[in-house]
């Protein structure tokens, strides 16, 4: 009977089989093991379960794999190893890139998936994080992309909130006028500066009590924006 190591790790993989596999694997090793079949259960699972690691298939039924890995990096640092028949370099490259920390290739040998899992749970991780951030009458769900205002819910554009979560996520630093338009509208949003002052003069409008005098939503003339708490 193995020993329960205390650790965690979510399984999404529509394939039965697979995860059937996979368990079998994991627990022998002493983890706890959760599963999800599409992407979306799998964000949610990683939210109220907090895994210490994530074992993800990009062929997902609902969405692709690396949409997955984007969005569960926009909140956790939580180690994810890709498990994928997509053996291209290609394929390999954008998962990396978009936050994963191993990639390893179906079929694989159990001996090898372990090596990989221990491998990334010993890298060093960050302190357990929450997906709630509040700050004056404001709260913000990063997991479920929910931003509240005194308990009610606001409803932001799919600008605005990627605006509004870039700031959050780097809050009490000046967020560069380029970042912004590179991350919220693109490698060719460089000419959007007029977009982004609109965009920010609709969330001071949504999110400030005063719109005209922000007390969060702060503008560094000729650098950039920045939150403040």
């Amino acid at each position: 009977m193995s020993q329960d190591n205390g650790q965690k790790l979510l399984i999404v993989d529509d394939e039965l089989q697979i995860r059937r596999l996979l368990r079998l694997t994991l627990t022998s090793a002493g983890y706890a093991v959760f599963e999800s079949d599409t992407g979306q259960s799998g964000l949610q699972e990683a939210a109220f379960a907090h895994p210490d690691g994530v074992i993800l298939d990009l062929g997902l039924p609902d969405m692709d794999g690396t949409e997955v890995l984007r969005r569960l990096r926009e909140w956790s640092q939580t180690p994810v190893l890709v498990l994928s028949v997509r053996s291209g370099e290609r394929e390999k490259i954008e998962a990396l890139d978009t936050g994963a920390d191993d990639y390893l290739t179906k079929p694989f040998s159990g001996g090898e998936l372990l090596a990989r899992v221990r491998a990334i749970m010993r890298r060093t991780q960050p302190n357990p994080e929450s997906s709630l951030v509040s700050f004056g009458d404001i709260e913000i769900d990063l997991a479920a992309r929910i931003v509240r205002r005194k308990g009610a819910v606001l409803h932001l554009t799919a600008k605005e909130y990627a605006l509004f979560r870039l700031l959050v996520q780097h809050r009490g630093k000046v967020v560069t006028h380029q970042q912004i338009l590179r991350e919220v509208w693109g490698p060719a949003g460089d000419n959007n500066t007029h977009y982004l002052r609109v965009h920010m003069t609709h969330l001071r409008q949504k999110l400030e009590e005063h719109p005209q005098s922000p007390k969060h939503l702060l503008t560094d003339s000729g650098i950039g924006y920045r939150l403040v708490e």
